[in-house]
């Protein structure tokens, strides 16, 4: 059944059950628990105090690796954590997708004040949108540049890379495209007891997904669900030519359903 972008609600697409942590908790237990669950954002919450006090995400893991601190024995609550952008479960599925885009923020799900009852993500709202039988064009979102190293370069001087840039993913090459080493990846490396001087082609995402240029938002958000990733590489004639996350699908479908429920 198609539905309507109006009757979206983030209730039914939510992720339920949020994971937290305390502010006390070790880096080194975050990785490993990031790496083994999955998850890329962990709620970061005080006993004494019913409301979050941030976001945990991987790009934390990030800064602190290319910090020069050598230790994970470092607590959360000794490093930048993420503001949230709150939203209910009544909240449209648009609406919070331009509150992601808009607010450049994670967005927390509260049932009333101060009681969290989930999270909505990028994926989640895919998840939503293709529901609708809406094809968008992705054109507005590509990003056409990409960023690359050689296999061979370490895992410090990719994660600097992906730092500086402030980029989700660099491109490995091995003669060719060879793989995608991304935030995630770090995360999991640093879990295998990687060390930062080693190949970074070692602990990169193999092969890379890609698709043709001009693939809709709609069959796109399929490929990427089936695959169970965030990040599609573009190709026109046999060449790479840029990335769509999950993230900018979203933004797809918000500018575009956006400008029809305003017309």
């Amino acid at each position: 059944m198609i539905l309507d972008v109006k009757n979206l609600l983030v209730g039914n697409y939510m992720s339920e059950y949020p994971i937290s942590v305390k502010p006390d908790v070790s880096f080194n237990t975050v990785i490993s628990f990031m790496a083994d669950s999955g998850f890329a954002t962990l709620i970061v919450m005080d006993e004494e105090n019913p409301m979050p006090l941030g976001i945990l995400t991987e790009r934390e893991i990030l800064r602190h690796v290319v910090s020069g601190e050598k230790s994970m024995d470092q607590r959360v609550k000794q490093t930048f954590i993420q503001p949230f952008v709150s939203v209910t479960p009544d909240t449209t599925v648009i609406e919070a997708a331009r509150l992601m885009i808009s607010k450049r923020s994670r967005l927390l799900v509260f049932a009333d004040t101060n009681k969290l009852v989930g999270t909505i993500t990028a994926s989640d709202m895919l998840r939503a949108f293709r529901e609708t039988g809406n094809a968008q064009s992705l054109e507005k979102v590509i990003s056409t540049k990409v960023y690359h190293c050689p296999y061979d370069t370490t895992v410090l001087d990719a994660a600097n890379l992906l730092h500086e840039k402030n980029i989700g993913s660099i491109l490995i090459l091995q003669d060719t495209v060879y793989g995608i080493f991304t935030q995630r990846d770090l995360v999991r490396a640093i879990a295998k007891g990687a060390v930062l001087e080693d190949k970074v082609g070692k602990y990169s995402s193999f092969p890379l997904v890609t698709a043709e240029k001009g693939i809709l938002a709609n069959e796109a958000a399929d490929i990427m669900t089936k695959k169970k990733i965030k990040r599609l590489g573009l190709t026109e004639g046999g060449s790479l030519v840029g990335i769509v996350t999950a993230r900018d699908i979203v933004d797809a479908y918000q500018m575009e359903m956006s400008q029809s429920l305003n017309s």
